[in-house]
């Protein structure tokens, strides 16, 4: 999501508030006391700008103030290849003083999808058991073997409990490869207490639901329809219902009218980092997309759904308050609607 940097200088602040640089959508005054002189220029981080806040913000028994926390979002498929796990390589190689989150953990146990959103309450207790304060500054990135891909999602999530300092690393693969601090094996036991993260409100202007989703399909091409566009994450084939899903006997294809956006477009096939703005941008038009109709982000199960999210604010494609994320995602949709419905689409 594209951020703005709008500082001013500490004169013109009262004595008591500092504006922290962060994106319109969630920019908020903190008490002088609790402020950090370190800050990012927008929500997308590099590793050096990462590195260079770290060593800024050096952890001391005596201090308060708020932190930066680096957070592995590292995620793989159930049916990886060669059956990795985030926790795996996490353990095999992460930035030093980095927590893990799991999003096979942090999420609703009640629901039969896999990566429904936590409750309020049971993201402050995994926030809690972290022990990540409610003013610590989060760092979310990915593995360093699949690039950008389950990070946004957590950073997503973050946001969705408004968290006021989110930001996401551009990208793990380039801190290793351009030299930067690592460490392995068991993560140290924390020192500290669990934190007294209080339980947040979440955003539902953030989020779609599988209600509201079926009607836009059902009015998919209807005169007096909105036009509301719906991008899926997932690769083409999966799309087409050409390819299998990676979820035994879930049907593959696409919800009607919705548009084909692969997460892997958005990313440097080298590296594995986010497109500049420019090229992300370019990506969305060649898709025929409109920046001034509502967007809705989907995927298979809501994860890559948010790389589609990220891009379209660091590419500031269409406005902030049109653009929403299908939690439930495909993993959803084949399961709720019917053969009766025709709402699972695929290319002849």
């Amino acid at each position: 999501m594209a951020l703005l940097a709008r500082t001013r200088p500490l004169a013109a602040l009262s004595t008591k508030t500092l504006l922290i640089s962060r994106s319109s959508n969630f920019r908020r005054l903190l008490p002088m006391a609790q402020v950090r002189s370190v800050s990012f220029k927008s929500y997308i981080v590099t590793p050096k700008e990462l590195s260079d806040a770290l060593a800024k913000n050096v952890r001391t028994k005596i201090s308060t103030a708020p932190r930066v926390i680096p957070i592995c979002a590292s995620w793989f498929l159930p049916n990886d290849p060669q059956g990795r796990t985030g926790l795996q390589v996490f353990k095999e190689q992460r930035i030093p003083s980095a927590r893990f989150f799991d999003l096979d953990a942090v999420k609703d146990h009640d629901s039969p999808y896999p990566h429904m959103l936590p409750t309020a309450e049971g993201f402050a207790k995994a926030m809690q058991k972290m022990g990540i304060k409610k003013d610590d500054a989060v760092v979310i990135y990915d593995s360093k073997e699949l690039g950008i891909f389950s990070a946004p999602r957590v950073g997503w999530t973050f946001r969705v409990f408004g968290h006021p300092s989110v930001y996401l690393l551009n990208n793990f693969r380039l801190w290793v490869e351009q030299g930067y601090p690592t460490e392995s094996g068991e993560p140290p036991v924390m020192a500290e207490e669990p934190s007294r993260y209080p339980e947040p409100q979440i955003n539902p202007d953030m989020v779609v639901k599988f209600a509201e989703v079926k009607q836009i399909a059902k009015d998919h091409d209807k005169e007096g329809a909105e036009g509301i566009q719906i991008l899926d994450a997932r690769p083409r084939g999966r799309w087409a219902g050409t390819a299998p899903e990676p979820r035994p006997g879930l049907s593959s294809g696409h919800i009607p009218g919705s548009y084909s956006v692969s997460h892997s477009e958005l990313l440097d096939p080298k590296t594995g980092a986010l497109l500049s703005s420019e090229e992300l941008r370019k990506v969305f038009e060649s898709k025929g997309l409109d920046p001034n109709k509502p967007i809705i982000s989907s995927c298979g199960t809501g994860v890559t759904a948010a790389v589609i999210e990220t891009a379209l604010g660091e590419a500031d494609f269409g406005r902030a308050d049109d653009r929403r994320l299908y939690d439930g995602s495909w993993t959803e949709w084949a399961q709720r609607v019917t053969e009766k419905d025709n709402l699972i689409h695929k290319e002849s």
